[in-house]
């Protein structure tokens, strides 16, 4: 097999690679998102019609849904805080239905149902569902009865056997605070009237966190042991991105289990599976479980000292899907006249790297840093963030950023690229050569092969040197997408111009030229100016490498950046960016070291452009 038999074979299997990578990442997800957007009509209309209930829930009634609490499968009595008739109402409506403690801080603002003490309302305020600066806030947290239930619940079980008056979903909290913000906790309290008083101090931090406190008063004559718990409940399955890079869903890092990621459709199957209806893992200590989408999250955090159980769970009933995540503490014992308390966490925000890692190291809290899914590929990964994020913050725009980091890839790989390069210049002197050995020995293919590596090692050549760059570029290339898939910092970035979102395609198309003809392209036709880019420089960086022997191999050589340029042309525009100056740097290191061994380098020649601009008269042939 000859040199130019290996290096097709090679570029074959790089692009069928690309092309089932682009299948999985894009074709694929095409179609699951319109499955997702007749399932969501679906859905809608079903909540239109019913709430149902979370799992096993004995609360359930036209009020709404109950949470199930993590002890034996009981129901909190947490059936909906807001009575209504049946069927969902709006957000705006459902949250007016009741009194409320205001939250306010610079990244979040929401309120906390007094009536059950619900945390169920929380926007971000960082952050908007578009682009557009006067898109609404992204909702996070939203009350029972509204269309999309999510919510956060504290709480206390008692022991198997025992009659305890405990408060629940009707039981309504006093304080005299009007605001929850950065340092002002407030204090909630409720009195059982049977000797009990709990009192609930709850902290907010200038980010993403809540501390909760939780405090048990026993003024009769006798101890009493509570469990306490905390859930974290969806009512619907949202609209995920259904790509295997990415998990959604409940995901957790659960002591010694390590961590945990289960998605909606897992969660589902695994919990049917499993006696008591939901998936167990018994006496854990540190670490936290949650729920998790794209970029935010609601994650629970126990005390890292305590021993729990922690849940999870999914249900469909009725056409509703619902899920959960909790955990149960071990009985905490209030003495006789005496108090005790427990203190978790609760994190409901946004995936921001340097606030999840700050937090995992402020608080030691096990592995919190897989909330964010670096994937398997971690130690590239999430170094490669921290320079882009690094430069970003000298120069405050990631696509200048992107730039940056390439020229420094560049740089450490340069030695494996130079040598590459002077091989693939050194196999350019030879092509005449190379050819005269075709020729003289064209009905005789051994003898052909030999002479050719006889020559190869005698002028120190690899014949294999091509293809070097390319597979070193690989690597980065899906290190960099990922990165701008899943962090939030690239989340509607913008670059220069017409990119105002680097996470997202080239909004730009050939096929309306780019926006001067008034027709809206279908997503299939979406070619930009930046993949064209792409495809152009890939192009050049071909002509000057030797050309292959065989005219065929030459042509599909010929017609793959072409090839590419379609396959990237709905790829984040950050990362098609990213190849279009490593092309640039690629071309130019190049040109510099074949001019330096000697290598004519005649673009005008090797682009044809010369011979066409000689037809008119332009230039001398």
């Amino acid at each position: 097999m000859d040199e130019n038999n290996r290096n097709f074979i090679l570029a074959v299997v790089i692009s069928m690679a690309i092309l089932l990578i682009w299948q999985i990442f894009y074709g694929l997800p095409k179609m699951r998102e319109e499955q997702a957007r007749q399932q969501q009509a679906a859905r809608q209309a079903e909540q239109a019609r019913k709430i149902s209930p979370l799992p096993n829930s004995s609360a359930t009634s036209s009020q709404g849904a109950a949470g199930q609490t993590p002890a034996t499968g009981q129901s909190t009595g947490s059936a909906a805080h807001i009575p209504q008739a049946p069927g969902a109402i709006s957000r705006k409506a459902a949250l007016a239905a009741g009194k409320r403690l205001q939250i306010s801080s610079p990244a979040l603002k929401g309120s906390i149902l007094l009536q059950g003490a619900r945390l169920d309302d929380l926007l971000l305020v960082k952050y908007r569902q578009s682009v557009d600066k006067n898109s609404p806030l992204v909702e996070l947290l939203s009350p029972t009865g509204s269309p999309h239930p999510y919510y956060v619940e504290y709480g206390w079980v008692p022991q198997v056997g025992t009659k305890i008056k405990l408060p629940n979903a009707q039981t309504l909290w006093q304080t005299d605070a009007t605001v929850l913000s950065p340092g002002n906790p407030v204090t909630l309290t409720y009195d059982n009237g049977e000797g009990l008083i709990f009192r609930r101090t709850i902290t907010l931090d200038k980010d993403y966190l809540f501390t909760i406190r939780q405090e048990v008063e026993n003024t009769t004559d006798k101890p009493i042991t509570l469990y306490p718990y905390a859930l974290v409940a969806r009512h619907g399955q949202p609209q995920t991105q259904g790509l295997f890079i990415l998990h959604e869903g409940l995901i957790g890092v659960l002591g010694k289990q390590g961590l945990q990621e289960i998605d909606y459709a897992e969660a589902i199957e695994q919990s049917a599976q499993q006696k008591n209806g939901r998936i167990t893992f018994s006496n854990e200590k540190s670490g936290w479980l949650g729920i998790t989408d794209k970029y935010w999250a609601v994650t629970l955090i126990p005390d890292q000292t305590k021993t729990y159980y922690a849940h999870f769970l999914g249900e469909q009933k009725g056409g509703r899907k619902s899920f959960q995540a909790d955990y149960l503490i071990n009985g905490v014992t209030i003495p006789a006249k005496g108090k005790a308390e427990v203190t978790g966490r609760l994190f409901a925000g946004a995936k921001e790297v340097d606030v999840i890692d700050r937090y995992e190291s402020t608080y030691n809290i096990k592995q919190f840093e897989l909330l964010i899914d670096w994937g398997w590929f971690y130690f590239i990964t999430k170094p490669l963030f921290y320079a882009l994020d690094y430069f970003y913050k000298l120069v405050g725009n990631f696509g200048v950023s992107i730039l940056i980091v390439t020229i420094l890839i560049k740089l450490l790989f340069f030695p494996l690229a130079n040598k590459s390069y002077i091989s693939m210049a050194k196999m350019k002197n030879l092509q005449p050569e190379m050819q005269r050995l075709r020729e003289r020995y064209r009905d005789d293919a051994p003898r052909m092969q030999q002479e050719l590596m006889r020559m190869y090692r005698k002028e120190g050549v690899n014949p294999m040197s091509g293809c070097l760059p390319i597979l070193v570029q690989i690597p980065v290339f899906f290190a960099l997408y990922k990165v701008l898939y899943i962090t939030i910092e690239m989340r509607h970035a913008p670059f220069f111009g017409w990119i105002q979102d680097l996470s997202a395609p080239d909004p730009t198309s050939i096929f309306n030229l780019f926006g001067l003809l008034p027709w809206d392209v279908p997503a299939f036709l979406n070619i930009g100016i930046w993949p064209i880019l792409m495809g152009v420089t890939m192009w050049l960086q071909m002509r000057l490498n030797p050309q292959q022997g065989d005219p065929i191999q030459q042509q599909i050589f010929n017609w793959m950046p072409w090839i590419f340029v379609v396959l990237l042309a709905s790829f984040p525009a950050g990362l098609v960016i990213y190849w279009v100056w490593n092309n640039i740097l690629s071309i130019a290191q190049q040109w510099f070291i074949m001019y330096r061994q000697g290598v004519k380098v005649d673009l005008l020649e090797n682009t044809g452009l010369r011979k066409l601009l000689a037809k008119y008269n332009l230039m001398k042939p």
